[in-house]
């Protein structure tokens, strides 16, 4: 339950104050795009923050730097309560982005410490299920609050929630990562790594399928407050509904993808979990060029990209970090810079025509959707001639060894 919500950080940070992104614009007198910078840098924040935090938790483990990313992460949300001007909250976002970036990077390493291989997919999968509730109940909340405060008092949840979440961490995180495996060699060691890790075919493939999907899906979130509530008409608390559906989605998905993954392995469920995302975005695009369908063809094409991330994730994080445990921080690291990363570039880009039409964002979600299944058909597809051993397959495999 710990490591979910560590790993839900990124959601809650960018979810809950969704429904009061057109007022925060107007409140400090911003535009549309403007108030986007603050979704891209928390973006930034949490890619730059597992730069650092994973190959940190390699050297001294994984408990101490979870420990301060969270007790950061409650100051700056504070201080977003607080901000003045859209670009003192822009700044102040990246740090919050930075603090929270600690739990999600470290989570994974966590969950590779313990597991590995489809065994690791699996527990991905279930940590979805964590996951999965907070950009459910983040926008609802988040449209809810909204009702007896302001886009301000929002950050304030969000650093009594931080606080609760550095609570559970000094009480219930152990640490996982042995002392004989961690690695001390600084700076210049950290960089090989990273080249090593870049090298692998397997590794690049993974990180760039998986962030160009969560590219998508951020197009979606920064794109959808003002698509369905200023061209489509939706209420906040509408919003929040069909932002609550596609959530669900993701939590369906991924406890899909964990029983697919022990009969056909992590690669074809990826595969599968890629050309879903991105026939929803094809989708999408077709709905918005032809128009005449509204709501009625873009939520379920909304739906598709969204909850694909279920099926792409659990797999993709496990494939990516099968390698060697003891830079298992670092891979984790790489991955969730392709993640945020990617997503902060792609973000501000859906408001650039303004708030009175979606093809921006639609054209944005179908470029990364099938950017992502070209990155799996050229690096990791073809290192799989045959499936994956099943569970039950490896048991077999040992036990004739055995014999």
């Amino acid at each position: 339950m710990v490591l979910g919500a560590l790993s839900a950080v990124g959601p809650l940070s960018l979810d809950l104050y969704l429904p009061g992104l057109p007022e925060l614009a107007d409140d400090v007198g911003a535009s549309a795009s403007a108030a986007q910078l603050t979704l891209t840098a928390c973006l930034l924040g949490l890619a730059t923050g597992q730069l650092l935090s994973g190959p940190w938790s390699d050297a001294v483990g994984r408990r101490r730097p979870l420990v301060i990313g969270a007790g950061a992460y409650v100051i700056a949300s504070l201080a977003c309560a607080i901000a003045p001007s859209i670009v003192t909250l822009v700044a102040l976002r990246f740090v919050q982005g930075l603090a929270g970036a600690a739990g999600i990077a470290i989570s994974r390493a966590i969950v590779r410490d313990l597991r590995s291989g489809a065994a690791a997919a699996r527990l991905f999968a279930g940590l979805l299920l964590v996951t999965g509730l907070a950009p459910i109940l983040a926008p609802v909340l988040g449209g809810q609050l909204l009702i007896v405060t302001d886009w301000r008092g929002l950050f304030v949840v969000l650093a009594g929630l931080g606080a609760l979440i550095l609570v559970g961490t000094l009480l219930f995180v152990p640490e996982s990562h042995a002392p004989a495996l961690r690695r001390a060699g600084g700076l210049a060691d950290t960089l090989r790594v990273f080249r090593r890790l870049l090298g692998q075919r397997r590794f690049l493939g993974c990180t760039l399928a998986s962030g160009l999907a969560f590219a998508a899906m951020f197009a979606y979130i920064a794109g959808s407050p003002f698509v369905l509530q200023n061209t489509y008409s939706l209420s906040p608390s509408q919003f929040s509904a069909v932002f609550a559906a596609n959530a669900v989605g993701i939590i369906i998905a991924g406890q899909i993808s964990a029983r697919l993954i022990a009969r056909l392995g992590s690669r074809l469920v990826l595969g599968a979990g890629l050309a879903t995302g991105a026939s929803g975005g094809v989708a999408l695009l077709a709905v918005v060029v032809l128009g005449g369908v509204g709501l009625a063809g873009i939520v379920p094409a909304l739906f598709l990209v969204v909850s694909s991330i279920g099926i792409v994730i659990p797999s993709a994080t496990a494939i990516a970090l099968e390698g060697d445990p003891s830079t298992a921080g670092s891979a984790s690291a790489l991955l969730g810079l392709a993640q945020f990363a990617v997503g902060a570039v792609t973000a501000p880009l859906v408001g650039v025509a303004g708030t009175d039409t979606a093809l921006p964002m639609a054209i944005v979600i179908v470029t990364c959707g099938l950017g992502a299944v070209a990155a799996f058909w050229l690096l990791v597809r073809p290192q799989t001639t045959a499936r994956e051993p099943t569970q039950k397959a490896r048991r077999r495999a040992l036990l004739h060894r055995e014999l």
